[in-house]
């Protein structure tokens, strides 16, 4: 008998019909022996259905009530999806993150769990019942409701995995597992059997939407396997595990790409010591995340220094950009929005040489020019014009033959 972690997504259970193929499926697992732990999301758009009717009262929420608000999606989801399986003859309970004791630190909509206490979870399972957990949220110090930010169920997932030993933890969604590439847009797109931690995470944090990068950067942490699967068929998904025990490791794995990257130049800074230093660091201290970064020398020594954000960080701090920007002695900053960064993703990078080459080379043959570069050792990323960026995912996955897995 195996303990098994199971999490669906808003659109597995985005109505009646959906919520009982759900249970169909959680039952199955269960009538195999293995006792169940299931995580749900809210049901379909929920959450941005009550995130609208907030907006018709502020669109500056008390951030406490703001958690309170969203965090009863899950609970008509939990609620639903339990009335579905006891329907079926089945045992089964629905848990709030509260009930669970999914205790977070204070941040709330962007909460971070600290501890599980799984007492209630390991009584529940006992008694040979299937628990179905509300995903996204936990309880802080007050005992107040907190979300985790989008993706957060598949944290909770993960988390609740880790802390029952549970033998496997399982995600589904609409997608069959993990692409080489958005099959929307590359008609060729494979899927992967097998993926790393590594590679997932890069993908997952240049812009893949399949698994939350905290997810997979817990689930590395405890070496936790993951399986990612579709809930509307049973087709075999993808496996994320450590790159040791992958046996062959592609060049390149996977390509992906951001459109809410957006370029900010702050034009003619006095080329001085410790000028660049204190742009990032006033830039840190109201958490704006950088990501790319250039300087170019300039005459009358001067420079201009052009880096990379989400958009999400410029639309809140625009106004904090501009009076660090003056602050260092800058004559102005040029913001371009019609930006994408496209980036190849692969373990086997460490070990051949030529890949970031061949990437520059294919999309300069196909006159889409090269902005900006970041590379890591299993990444290589580069900031192009956002019209391109379609264009490119079909070159570079031409370019390094990813429908031939």
């Amino acid at each position: 008998m195996a303990l098994i972690v199971q999490k669906y997504g808003g659109t597995s259970v985005a109505n009646i019909e959906k919520i009982n193929n759900v249970a169909d499926r959680v039952i199955k697992e269960y009538k195999k022996g293995h006792e169940v732990v299931v995580v749900v999301s809210a049901m379909g758009d929920t959450t941005d259905e009550l995130i609208g009717l907030m907006k018709q009262i502020t669109d500056q929420p008390n951030p406490r009530e703001f958690d309170m608000l969203l965090t009863t999606g899950e609970q008509v989801s939990i609620a639903l999806l339990t009335m579905a399986i006891q329907e079926k003859g089945y045992k089964a309970i629905s848990l709030t993150g509260s009930q669970v004791k999914i205790e977070t630190d204070d941040h709330h909509s962007k909460a971070e769990i600290m501890n599980i206490d799984n007492s209630r979870l390991r009584n529940e399972l006992e008694e040979g019942k299937i628990i179905v957990v509300a995903g996204f949220q936990g309880i802080n110090s007050q005992d107040d409701f907190t979300t985790l930010g989008r993706g957060g169920s598949d944290t909770t997932a993960v988390a609740l995995a880790i802390s029952l030993n549970a033998d496997r933890c399982e995600i589904y969604s609409d997608v069959d597992g993990i692409y080489t590439t958005d099959p929307r847009i590359v008609s060729s797109a494979a899927k992967l059997d097998y993926i790393s931690y590594e590679e997932m995470l890069e993908l997952a944090n240049l812009g893949a939407k399949v698994l939350h990068p905290r997810s997979v950067e817990l689930a590395k942490s405890y070496n936790l396997k993951l399986y990612i699967a579709s809930s509307f068929n049973y087709r075999p998904g993808t496996i994320v595990e450590g790159m040791d025990e992958m046996e062959k490791r592609k060049s390149v794995t996977g390509i992906t790409y951001d459109k809410d990257e957006v370029k900010i130049t702050v034009q003619q800074v006095p080329d001085e010591p410790g000028i660049a230093g204190q742009l990032f660091t006033r830039l840190a201290e109201n958490n704006i995340n950088v990501d790319m970064i250039i300087q170019n020398l300039q005459h009358n020594k001067e420079n201009d220094i052009t880096f990379t954000v989400n958009k999400e960080d410029l639309i809140k701090n625009k106004e904090y950009i501009m009076k660090v920007s003056n602050e260092i002695g800058s004559d102005g900053v040029e913001i371009d929005q019609d930006v994408a960064k496209v980036s190849i993703v692969g373990a086997g990078m460490i070990t051949t040489p030529g890949i970031a080459a061949k990437m520059f080379t294919a999309l300069g043959e196909n006159k889409i020019n090269i902005q900006m570069i970041t590379t890591s050792d299993i990444k290589v990323s580069c900031l192009i014009n956002a019209d391109d960026a379609d264009k490119a995912l079909e070159i570079l996955h031409e370019s390094f033959e990813l429908d031939k897995q």
